[in-house]
């Protein structure tokens, strides 16, 4: 049962595809949209063969693994259910967060194997090194024969896994959206002020990433409340008054700094690192409009 072929070789399909095989796995087929893209996808992973068919590609493996956008995968099963498949023993996985197995439920009646395994990680590329998926984590969900397997070829990545119920995969998914994409965010608005106040912008990121190496590793060897430095757990209204004032010509960035400051703020109460004076008077601070 080490027979994979990949639905979607994006950048995750590409990247996931590459490391299965570095660890021994056949990648049979692999389809894209286009066939260029295909070909691309192939020629990165060096196995397997490029196709635009996705029931052919389902054919072809033990183990197919849907690397879909989630606006796609209820129209790739509803391809793949009425296609001439036998799916007696064939395991299907997709790769969503935020979708739960249950979508691949057509397949499952028609004996399939079903089960979700998201990586916790961010794929920029297809070319991703597959060291990319050591020591990482995937959210899985699904039936136990599916679950077992997907395990042993996640720690074959040399990765770990936990369960998400399903009814919990929106909440999870919510969780890595902000740890991943809104912290890129962040940072866009950072480098944006560095670069408001003089700073070009390569500089501006170059200044900020040790910064935030630093934050990680202090939330890593401590954990995120411990970390949590600056004006607001100090109760420094001072500072925060004049953050506010600043950010006032940037009326975004004004909101977002309020709301996270609050967070902060919150963080500081439950911690008890503040005075209840001290909380009420930024309280107030950010509440001002």
């Amino acid at each position: 049962m080490n027979e994979i072929s990949i639905i979607g070789a994006g950048r995750l399909g590409t990247s996931l595809g590459a490391a299965l095989s570095k660890k021994g796995y056949r990648i049979k087929f692999l389809s894209c949209r286009t066939s260029l893209s295909a070909e691309e996808s192939r020629m990165i992973i060096g196995k397997g063969k490029a196709s635009t068919d996705n029931v052919q590609t389902a054919r072809a493996g033990d183990i197919i693994l849907l690397c879909l956008p989630d606006e796609e995968i209820l129209e790739v099963t509803k391809e793949l259910e009425a296609a001439n498949i036998n799916w007696s023993e064939k395991f299907i996985f997709h790769c969503s967060g935020l979708l739960s197995s249950e979508i691949l439920n057509p397949l499952k009646a028609k004996g399939a194997l079903t089960a979700s395994i998201h990586p916790i990680q961010s794929f920029a590329q297809k070319r991703t090194p597959p060291e990319q998926f050591e020591n990482i984590y995937f959210g899985v969900e699904g039936e136990s024969k599916a679950l077992e397997l997907s395990q042993k070829i996640i720690r074959k990545l040399g990765s770990r896994s936990f369960i998400v119920e399903a009814k919990n995969k929106a909440l999870y998914h919510t969780a890595c959206s902000i740890a991943s994409n809104f912290l890129v965010v962040l940072l866009d608005m950072a480098s944006s002020l560095l670069n408001q106040a003089g700073l070009q912008e390569e500089q501006a990121f170059q200044v900020l990433l040790p910064l935030v190496k630093g934050t990680l590793h202090n939330v890593k060897k401590f954990n995120t409340q411990a970390s949590l430095t600056g004006p607001v757990i100090r109760g420094d209204k001072t500072s925060v008054e004049k953050h506010l004032e600043a950010l006032k010509k940037f009326p975004t960035f004004y909101e977002t700094y309020r709301r996270l400051a609050f967070q902060a703020l919150e963080i500081a109460r439950r911690e008890k690192k503040l005075n209840a004076r001290k909380i009420k008077a930024l309280k107030d601070l950010l509440e001002e409009k």
